[in-house]
């Protein structure tokens, strides 16, 4: 029994190990992620410039225009359009703020403890 394909965006890779590059492509869901894609749809740059931002480009209209279509998302595109507005938040997003904020009151905690300590 054949599987079963349909459309999916998500992010393929461009760069190398140390400097990765993505664009948003549609593919079908059983290409690999480097395959020639059926269309790019935005790019993606993880690591941050010089003033600590990643970039981001969308074609917001064609990506409308494949949900309404209905085409699935991997779960790195719906993190990335859940920021971006076009979507609602992922919750992994949430979870992930929660937790550096955690680590961050943890950190300060921590240094006030040495900094009275020192004293």
């Amino acid at each position: 029994m054949p599987r079963k394909t349909f459309d999916i965006i998500k992010l393929a890779l461009h760069g190398c190990t140390n400097r990765p590059f993505y664009h948003i492509v549609l593919l079908k869901n059983i290409s690999p992620r480097d395959a020639p894609p059926v269309e790019q749809l935005g790019t993606y740059d993880p690591m941050p410039n010089i003033f600590n931002e990643k970039i981001v480009s969308l074609d917001v209209d064609r990506i409308k225009f494949h949900l309404a279509n209905g085409v699935a998302l991997s779960r790195p595109v719906e993190k990335l359009l859940g920021l971006s507005g076009m979507l609602p938040v992922h919750p992994v997003s949430y979870l992930t703020a929660m937790r550096n904020k955690k680590k961050l009151v943890s950190e300060t905690t921590e240094q006030e403890k040495e900094s009275t300590d020192v004293k």
